[in-house]
């Protein structure tokens, strides 16, 4: 793995997972209150029960997280789980009401905290794109 790679893995692979790793075992009105916020970019989520969503999201954050932080899980996978962890970040900072400024992209004060999820897709892209050229090589 090139240290480029390792590096754009390693951060964020940390922090989502630490992330999860919180989430696990949460009470149901903490869940239900996620789910709800969730719910803003992602509607299908409405359809499960509060303690159903918080063992998906805090399970998926684990997974995401260790699949960037495992080496032997090829880049391209580990881009592509963040991808899709990532384009679930920004559907709910561009689908609640407030978190943009008039122009629909910058980020206002209140949506300053989910902008920031804009990175991670970055680094996915970066991931994806650095995992096919590896591949395209061979």
């Amino acid at each position: 793995m090139k240290l480029s790679n390792a590096i754009l893995r390693a951060v964020p692979g940390a922090f989502i997972l630490n992330a999860g790793l919180g989430k696990l075992g949460m009470d149901k009105e903490t869940a239900a209150g996620m789910q709800e916020m969730a719910a803003n970019g992602v509607p299908a989520v409405k359809n499960m029960t509060p303690e159903e969503f918080g063992k998906f999201l805090s399970w998926g954050e684990v997974a995401v997280g260790s699949a960037l932080l495992l080496p032997f899980v090829p880049t391209r996978v580990a881009g592509l789980g963040l991808a899709a962890f990532s384009a679930g970040m920004l559907a709910n900072y561009f689908a609640i009401p407030g978190m943009t400024q008039e122009d629909g992209i910058r980020p206002s004060q209140d949506g300053t905290a989910l902008a920031k999820d804009s990175w991670l897709a970055a680094i996915a892209v970066a991931l994806v794109l650095n995992g096919s050229a590896k591949k395209n090589k061979n």
